[in-house]
């Protein structure tokens, strides 16, 4: 019935400012912008295999307090290497550490204050093997 995530659409308080973050920092392909009129309203990041992260501006001020999306992760190819990438860039990254689930995360968060988990799965994480994770 479903053959896998499409997108996760984020609201973004800056929109050049959050274009900067998953562009020029993050390294991302923009797929295409939104317009409404001349005025860009949003855009679309390809993550390949046809998923997205779709994002359009915030009308109003952010609700940094409560947002609507707890946060998305990606899969990385080697979690070392982008984090030595990202902090080269100046980025702030969390210390590497080993999940529950048997997958290593490392975790940054974009301009507008969402979170994003860094994942680089191992051979016995629960998204192979269905482990079930107990977080007591």
């Amino acid at each position: 019935m479903f053959k896998q995530l499409a997108h996760v659409c984020i609201g973004a308080a800056d929109l050049k400012e959050t274009e900067r973050f998953y562009v020029d920092l993050l390294g991302m392909e923009k797929a295409f912008d939104f317009f409404r009129g001349d005025q860009q309203i949003g855009f679309y990041l390809s993550l390949g295999q046809n998923t997205f992260i779709e994002v359009f501006v915030e009308d109003g001020e952010p609700q940094f307090e409560r947002p609507l999306i707890k946060h998305f992760c990606l899969e990385v190819e080697d979690l070392d290497d982008l984090i030595e990438a990202l902090q080269s860039k100046g980025l702030e990254i969390s210390a590497k550490k080993l999940g529950g689930d048997g997958a290593w995360q490392a975790w940054i968060t974009d301009p507008s204050r969402v979170r994003i988990e860094l994942m680089q799965y191992g051979e016995g994480s629960s998204q192979f093997s269905g482990r079930p994770v107990d977080l007591s």
